[in-house]
């Protein structure tokens, strides 16, 4: 029975009967066999599965297309007279079916698709095998030998946690080394500053040494040139110090001692003027060769005149307590140049006098 498109329906033997006015025209069965599909050999191969399934859909989409082509003009026959139809070669479709695997790529370059394709027969490719997940992470030689993963892993994490341990024992020795390099040149450093340190104290004690030895011997020599006026005495009125006794400060240095003893020249000079001078009483003024005049006063008597050359030593007088005095003693007055008197203990311990 016919329906709305004009398609009678076909027969057991693939044949189609037309509705009224198609015309008469049987359709000659076509059936693929294994023959007339070879199997793709080689690297364009897929599996025979998804080969036959695509062979057998290809059919019957050409069958199905040529059913449709003749229902429509079937259907158009009824308004219409009828029209010649371009049916294509059975043949030809079937060689484009059998033909349409070579310009497919291979299911093995499929990404994440031909690593699960496996050959029906257990034939092996020329591509590379997938080893077993059990197998991941091992190089070639390492699964050929049957090693475990996770004991290669294992041995893996355990050679890198020892070069990570070996690297730092290497860098704590270096860092080791670097602190000890940098104490060694801080105490080198400390060594040679106490070095220096010990070399100028050692060569300030060696120039006071020296200094000292050359002060002893300015005044030995100055000793043997330089004299104390008195062997023994006793320091009384000083210079600049007031006193009712004269009438303006004190002009010498008062060296107190019994009546008589003995007056040495200070240095080697001149005897300048020897006797009465007033208040002074008996006094000798001896000039050195400098101009400096050295005044012995309050004498009870002389032993040098006018115009003897004196040396260091030599007794030139006898203390007394002649002119304005209240005791035997040595009035000692010191004029640079035969001018205005200055201190004389200053001026005799320059001299390398100890008094």
């Amino acid at each position: 029975m016919a329906d709305g498109s004009g398609v009678s329906g076909f027969g057991a033997d693939g044949s189609g009967t037309d509705g009224p006015g198609s015309g008469e025209e049987s359709w000659e069965e076509w059936n693929p066999t294994e023959d007339s599909l070879r199997p793709v050999r080689g690297r364009h191969r897929v599996g025979k599965q998804r080969s036959g399934g695509m062979a057998r859909g290809g059919a019957v989409l050409g069958v199905g297309m040529i059913a449709a082509v003749g229902a429509g003009g079937m259907a158009t026959a009824q308004d219409k007279g009828p029209a010649a139809i371009s049916v294509p070669d059975l043949a030809s479709a079937a060689g484009a079916v059998k033909d349409l695997p070579d310009h497919l790529p291979d299911a093995e370059d499929l990404p994440g698709i031909g690593q699960l394709v496996s050959d029906d027969s257990g034939s092996t490719d020329s591509g590379t095998r997938v080893a077993p997940f059990t197998q991941a992470g091992l190089t070639e030689d390492e699964a050929a030998t049957g090693a475990d993963a996770g004991e290669v892993l294992r041995a893996r994490i355990l050679a890198q946690a020892e070069q990570q341990r070996a690297a730092d024992e290497a860098e704590a020795r270096e860092e080791a080394q670097r602190v000890a390099a940098r104490q060694a040149a801080e105490q080198a450093e400390k060594h040679a500053t106490a070095e220096k340190k010990a070399e100028a104290e050692r060569k300030r004690k060696i120039a006071e040494e020296k200094k000292r030895k050359a002060e002893a011997e300015r005044r030995a020599r100055l000793a043997r040139m330089w004299t104390a006026p008195l062997a023994s005495y006793q320091l009384s009125a000083g210079f600049g110090q007031a006193g009712g006794m004269w009438q303006n400060d004190h002009t010498g240095q008062d060296f107190a001692a019994p009546n008589g003893t003995p007056v040495k020249a200070v240095h080697s000079g001149t005897i300048k003027e020897a006797g009465w001078a007033g208040s002074y009483g008996y006094r000798i003024v001896l000039e050195l060769d400098d101009g400096t005049e050295l005044w012995f006063c309050h004498l009870s008597s002389m032993t040098k005149s006018a115009g003897d050359k004196v040396r260091t030593g030599d007794v030139i007088a006898r203390v007394g307590s002649t002119g304005n005095s209240s005791g035997p003693h040595l009035h000692v007055e010191v004029r640079p140049g035969g001018g205005d008197p200055v201190d004389p203990l200053p001026w005799l311990r320059a001299k390398g006098i100890d008094v």
